[in-house]
Parts: structure tokens; sequence; C-alpha cells
């Protein structure tokens, strides 16, 4: 197995993690308008696979993508079709701001856990410092969100495990990614085309369906969205920052995403941004730019058994 180590220039590690920053951002906005609009989260993920394979397929044969189909499988399952599945769902019952605080919250800290535990890679002690520090931002952020409940939505809490699974599932991308170290477009096409083989079929046989009743705008909306920004750009740049800074590294960057999306969510969705997130926002952003700033030498990797 080789070892995660890269000549991929930092720099661009860097870039490739802010151009995630602002997809994901972005993607918490659109999502929500997704799940209160007619269409159902089975909805949103046909239009996400459909949308990226069609463009997708091509540079998968182009590339003569070399992952083996059980790895295939196993990407497209966790960075495709489930991750999408529990995200899309979670929107249906919770809004923006906790799929920003759980979902890009929580994966830094289920990439460091799931990668000591299965890795046996342990932090580095200014990395445990850098996950305290952003984890204790995040969860001043969700201090008033997550701790009170709308009268109105008693399904909050369904829509935030949504999220936490969502969180876990990325984790596990980012970590096979770097596991088997899989090249950005292998991991990109293969994704698309693998999640659409799984789940569109499936879809348009089974699943319950509201495409038909929403308006074309919501429909290309969702379909551009989340067929080209989310699925092939912030997935190619998840994958290539953390080849270039390790997924330690790389998801911790995410851990901005809250705060990001806390700001955004006050044009956009008229929400309150008052203190206690201004001090969780500073927390959040120090402690990720602390830890994605660690250069760790990668070890050797292998499969576990």
């Amino acid at each position: 197995m080789p070892q995660i180590s890269s000549d991929r220039p930092r720099w661009k590690g860097f870039l490739a993690a802010g151009t995630v920053i602002v997809c994901w951002t972005g993607f918490n906005i659109v999502s929500r308008l997704g799940g209160k609009s007619v269409l159902t989260p089975f909805d949103i993920a046909a239009l996400r696979f459909a949308v990226s394979a069609f463009f997708m397929l091509p540079v998968f044969i182009a590339v003569k993508n070399t992952l083996p189909w059980p790895r295939l499988i196993a990407l497209a399952s966790a960075g495709g079709v489930f991750y999408a599945l529990l995200a899309y769902g979670g929107f249906a019952y919770a809004p923006a701001a906790h799929a920003g605080i759980v979902i890009n919250g929580g994966v830094p800290l289920a990439t460091a856990g799931l990668a000591w535990l299965w890795l046996k890679d342990r932090p580095a002690p200014r990395s445990l410092w850098a996950l305290a520090i952003a984890a204790t931002g995040v969860v001043i952020i969700g201090i008033r969100s997550l701790g009170a409940p709308h009268p109105d939505n008693p399904l909050e809490w369904l829509g935030d495990l949504c999220f936490a699974g969502a969180a876990i599932l990325w984790a596990c991308y980012g970590l096979m990614v770097r596991l088997w170290h899989v090249r950005p477009i292998d991991a990109v096409s293969g994704i698309a085309v693998a999640s659409a083989t799984l789940y569109l079929p499936i879809y348009i046989l089974f699943l319950p369906k509201g495409i038909f009743n929403a308006p074309l705008s919501d429909i290309v909306l969702q379909g551009v969205y989340q067929g080209m920004v989310a699925a092939l750009i912030a997935a190619f740049s998840y994958a290539y920052a953390t080849l270039s800074l390790g997924s330690g590294a790389a998801s911790l960057t995410l851990a901005i995403v809250p705060a990001t999306s806390a700001l955004l969510a006050v044009p956009l969705l008229g929400e309150a941004f008052g203190g206690v997130t201004v001090v969780g926002v500073v927390l959040v952003t120090v402690g990720a730019t602390f830890g994605a700033l660690i250069k760790k030498p990668a070890p050797n990797l292998r499969a576990p058994s």
C-alpha cells in the first residue's frame, strides 16, 4: 500500500479545501430550500445522481477508472447514495443551521475518531488541540438552535440524527480516499456512475416522488447545484484536499462551514446572528485554521483486516 505522502503543492490543497467550504455552505442553503419544497429527499438524490452521471460517464470511460468494483461501490455508498439520502432526509425535518453544525462540524470529529479506531492513526497533540478548539466552537454555535427545537417541528431531532449519520459516512469516504490513495477524478467519476447505477432504478420503480408537482425552477436549481456543484466540484476538491493535506487537516477545514453558513443565513434565511454565535464562529475558524496548518508525516497505512 503506498504512503499517503503526495507531491501535490499544499497551497493547491488549501485552495481545494476553500472550494469545498464555499460549495458546502451553499449546499446547506440550497438543500434546505429543497427540503421545504414539494420535492422529496428521494427526488433530490435522483437529480443529483442523474445529472452527475450524465457528465461523468464519458469521463469515467475516458480516464479508464481503475478502481475495483467493490471499492467503487464502497465509495459510492459512503460518499454518494447513503450520504445523500441521509443529508436530504435531514433537511426535510431540520433547518440549514443544524446541517452546518452537525454535518460540517461533525465530519472532523468523526474523521479523527475513525482514523484512530480503524487505522490506528492517533492524532498528534497539536491536532487534538485543534479538534478541541473547533469542537468547542461547534458546540457553542449549536447551543441555541440544537437546544431549543421549534415547537411546530417536533421531529427536528430526526433531522439531526440523519445529519449525524451523513457526517460519519462522509468521514468514511475521506478515509477510504486516503487509505486507497484514490485519484480525485476516479473518486468523482466512480461515485457518480456507481451511485446512478445503484440508485436510479430503485428510485424509478419503488420510491415516492414529488418531482411531477414541483416547479421547473426548483428542479433546475436542485439538479444543477446537487448534480454539478455538490456531487462533482465539492467531491473532487475534497478528495484533492485529502490527498494534499491529509484527511485530518482536510476535514478540519469543514469546521468553518457552520460559521459561513451562519453568516450567510442572516441575509438569505433571516436568522439571527448573536454574540454566542460570534464566539463560536471565532473558535471554529481558529481551530480549523490551526489544524489545517499542521503538517503531519503520513504513516504507511494498510487496510485493516
